[in-house]
């Protein structure tokens, strides 16, 4: 890849060089809390100072800013662990999605499986053109080939040498007492393990930032994905008699299941030998899952079933519609025995998790059955932003404390309550455990659980986080008598 590199090439190598140092203070120093929406904030700051506001696709560009927002913001509000492991690595891909999206044409299709390739692609041309660049630069300073060829010899030489001088300066210095005070007192620095640490730092801000500048770079320049004309693939149509075929059989036994479903939920007296919770215990990630095989035969019917009859098409939607009537009635099945299963044993995150998932399907399934019937309308459009949006409301609705609060409020109604697991809830679930032992100091082992919990304050302000600055200041100016 040819480079001309300008001034103002060498400027914004600088501004990137400096993300990449607010890279590093974002995520090498401990656990990461409100540097995370200070960092998006940087990176958006440089985007639109090169690129002004020149952007395309700006309704669902908009869409997926407020969802990068949203997901940062929830390093500094909360401190669920689950969606802390995920975002770290989330936010960066739909970031780099977001950005190649906005500066792609508006004709560009971006909810097709080409758009991965395309991503994927802008990243490796980042990365080629910031190699390029470096080449070029060192060339430029080199002033002719020789010259290059002697700072890369140079480079080479300084990696070389590194190692085995530390090897050699530390044998002398175990020689020789006096050499090694000699070293000690005017080298201090060299000999410390920090240098190792700080090293790895300085490499990082250097790559990060290289990075950075390379996939800023490239942004504009036009891929041959974006250019290539597009090539009409042949698609396998699948037999609609199979399909009918199918479509009725299944229909068939999900019919007579939620025959059945409806005499236990509708008439308490069929319900013998067991009670609402142990049923509740049977089948659900069962019904889960068949309802999941529901909606993959679906979208593969819609999508690849194609017939020229009416009568068979007619048939088809009938029998597209019947599937998701039923495959809803299943899942509002496993939401009540979930719904059983809690009012039995109690709230967790893993069950209210599944069941705002369900909550998901079930809008899922609510679209799917207006596009059996207006064909115009896209699918994975919709599925794209919706799993987009679901995504980030999971993370800003706080599930934690909504299980603490419905754990404390089943407190209220039944006596119960799992002191075992709110400890494990972190931050969020030792303030659930101070809020029970206001109400009842007297609970077994609840003034002993939490006389064992040690909170200290955040370590820096790259960590600091709403939740967990609350909850350390009221259990250390907390007594347990």
């Amino acid at each position: 890849m040819e480079i001309k590199i300008e001034k103002r090439d060498m400027l914004f190598l600088l501004i990137c060089l400096g993300l990449g140092l607010l890279a590093e203070l974002t995520f090498l120093h401990g656990v990461i809390g409100i540097a995370y929406p200070i960092f998006i904030l940087g990176f958006y700051t440089v985007l639109f100072m090169k690129f002004r506001l020149r952007f395309h696709h700006r309704r669902i560009g908009l869409l997926f800013m407020a969802a990068i927002w949203m997901l940062s913001m929830s390093f500094v509000l909360y401190d669920n662990f689950l969606f802390y492991q995920l975002n770290i690595l989330l936010i960066p891909i739909l970031v780099l999605a977001h950005i190649v999206l906005i500066t792609s044409p508006n004709t560009y299709e971006w909810n097709t499986p080409k758009f991965i390739l395309l991503v994927a692609a802008k990243l490796g041309r980042g990365i080629e053109y910031s190699a390029s660049f470096v080449k070029a630069a060192l060339k430029k300073a080199g002033k002719t080939e020789e010259g290059w060829k002697t700072w890369r010899l140079v480079f080479i030489g300084i990696l070389i040498s590194t190692p085995l001088l530390v090897v050699i300066l530390s044998l002398l210095m175990s020689a020789d007492a006096v050499f090694n005070d000699m070293m000690s007192r005017f080298f201090p620095y060299i000999f410390e393990f920090t240098w190792v640490e700080d090293a790895f730092r300085i490499v990082y801000v250097i790559i990060a930032g290289m990075l950075f500048f390379g996939v800023f770079q490239v942004l504009t320049k036009q891929s041959r994905l974006i250019k290539a004309e597009p090539v009409e693939k042949k698609v396998h149509e699948w037999s609609s008699v199979i399909a009918i075929t199918i479509l009725v059989m299944l229909n068939a036994v999900f019919v007579l299941f939620v025959a059945i479903q409806f005499t236990y939920f509708f008439n308490e007296n069929l319900i013998e030998g067991f009670t609402y919770a142990d049923y509740a215990r049977r089948g659900f990630f069962e019904l889960v899952f068949v309802t999941m095989i529901n909606f993959s035969l679906l979208i593969l019917f819609l999508k690849l079933v194609v017939t020229p009859k009416k009568g068979e098409k007619l048939t088809l939607k009938i029998l597209y519609s019947l599937l998701v009537v039923v495959s809803g009635i299943m899942l509002i099945s496993a939401y009540q025995r979930l719904s059983l299963y809690e009012e039995a044993y109690g709230f967790t995150f893993d069950r209210l998790l599944a069941r705002t998932f369900m909550i998901f399907l079930i809008v899922i399934f609510a679209y799917t059955f207006i596009r059996i019937w207006l064909e115009r309308l896209s699918l994975i459009h919709f599925y794209l932003i919706l799993g987009l949006f679901y995504y980030a409301f999971l993370n800003v609705i706080h599930l934690d404390q909504i299980v603490v609060n419905k754990n404390l409020e089943r407190y209220e109604e039944v006596g119960k309550i799992d002191i075992y697991y709110l400890e494990s809830q972190s931050y969020t679930g030792i303030d659930g455990l101070m809020r029970l032992y206001e109400k009842d100091p007297d609970y077994p082992e609840l003034k002993q659980l939490l006389q064992r919990i040690e909170l200290e304050e955040l370590p820096n302000w790259q960590s600091y986080n709403i939740t967990k600055h609350k909850v350390t200041k009221k259990f250390n100016e907390m007594t347990f008598e």
